[in-house]
């Protein structure tokens, strides 16, 4: 084992490149592993394993290979495979309709509305977040601190109009998996942080990962921060306090390989529904430029499986490509930071 000289002159020269653009002070982890689930029992081959920058800009503390980061809508697949664990139990089904465990809530949602829409982006929902809008904006149309459960999102939910029939085309919708959440739980009769711990975490060995407050985060968590006028600010205003359905946990690298071993080796939720989350719906449009998306995540051209987010003081990238067997994870503590990251890592891959 150790770290690739190529990978990390790749990383390191895409790194000068973003605190030159941005800030010396961006902080950055990355790992890329060969081996894990693609090859069982044998340990994984470690290519790169390393940080750069600052994890906490006040007090100076520089950031680690093992601290916790955000992942924005990376953690849309946690919710998808504890809403699975569910569908796997008989407690829903893809068919279960969300009307059915709404009842008069978020009227405007369709009645022929079901999960696997929701999952596949699919559902036509009305999306109550302006996923295009400038991540220095105060997004939140409530207090953030008051966003703590999924039931508390009901309000900001409701009063948007279906954008089109569900299953006749894709519109990727963070709405879509609050909503889901709140179903999940609902149907559970079991909170939906729980759920995601008990259903996902645990199972997958992930001891470093959850829904941490973000006005109390762990010692070891890494600040998001956003510029606003001008001014590097931390992302906590931004930002629902506690993570939910449609993202914000926090994770590490070394978990995230364990996420992906575990999902690929039938851990988490049996083997046909892997296949089945592997596999986009058939129906018009989709994401296109080489994506496709299955039941919460992307699936990109050869078979690579991806979760990625991006928000307020958050980048986040982590994948595995079965046909080489290569498990990557890059996050940073700015929207923008990662994805230069990302981009020379793949390159170098590729190479």
């Amino acid at each position: 084992m150790g770290d690739d000289a190529g990978l990390r002159q790749a990383a390191d020269d895409a790194v000068a490149a973003v605190t030159a653009d941005a800030d010396e002070h961006v902080g950055l982890v990355a790992r890329v592993v060969r081996g894990g689930p693609a090859a069982p029992p044998s340990s994984p081959d470690v290519l790169l394993d390393a940080a750069w920058g600052l994890a906490d800009r006040r007090h100076g503390l520089g950031m680690t290979p093992r601290h916790r980061f955000a992942t924005a809508s990376g953690c849309k697949g946690f919710t998808a495979l504890a809403v699975l664990s569910l569908v796997a139990d008989g407690t829903l089904g893809l068919a279960t309709t969300a009307r059915s465990l709404l009842g008069a809530d978020l009227p405007l949602i369709s009645d022929d509305v079901t999960v696997e829409h929701l999952l596949s982006h699919r559902s036509g929902i009305g999306e109550y977040l302006d996923d295009d809008a400038d991540v220095s904006d105060y997004l939140m149309p409530v207090p953030v601190h008051a966003l703590v459960d999924p039931e508390d999102y009901l309000p900001i939910l409701d009063g948007f109009p279906q954008a089109f029939a569900p299953g006749t085309g894709f519109a990727y919708c963070n709405g879509g998996f609050v909503v889901l959440s709140v179903l999940a739980q609902r149907a559970a009769g079991v909170p939906f942080h729980e759920l995601v711990r008990t259903r996902v975490l645990e199972p997958a060995g992930m001891t470093s990962s959850g829904y941490p407050r973000s006005d109390a985060l762990p010692g070891d968590a890494a600040v998001g921060y956003v510029r606003v006028d001008g001014q590097w600010r931390s992302n906590v205003h931004h930002l629902p306090v506690v993570g939910g359905g449609d993202g914000g946990a926090y994770t590490t690298t070394l978990d995230m390989e364990q996420f992906w071993d575990a999902l690929l080796g039938g851990r988490i939720v049996p083997d046909d529904l892997v296949a089945r989350l592997r596999r986009a719906p058939q129906g018009p449009g989709g994401p296109g430029e080489g994506y496709a998306y299955g039941l919460g995540l992307w699936l990109r051209d050869g078979g690579a499986l991806v979760l990625q987010g991006e928000d307020s003081g958050v980048s986040f990238w982590s994948a595995h490509e079965p046909a080489t067997g290569l498990t990557w994870t890059v996050a940073g503590t700015t929207a923008d930071a990662a994805w230069p990251v990302v981009r020379a890592l793949r390159e170098a891959l590729a190479g």
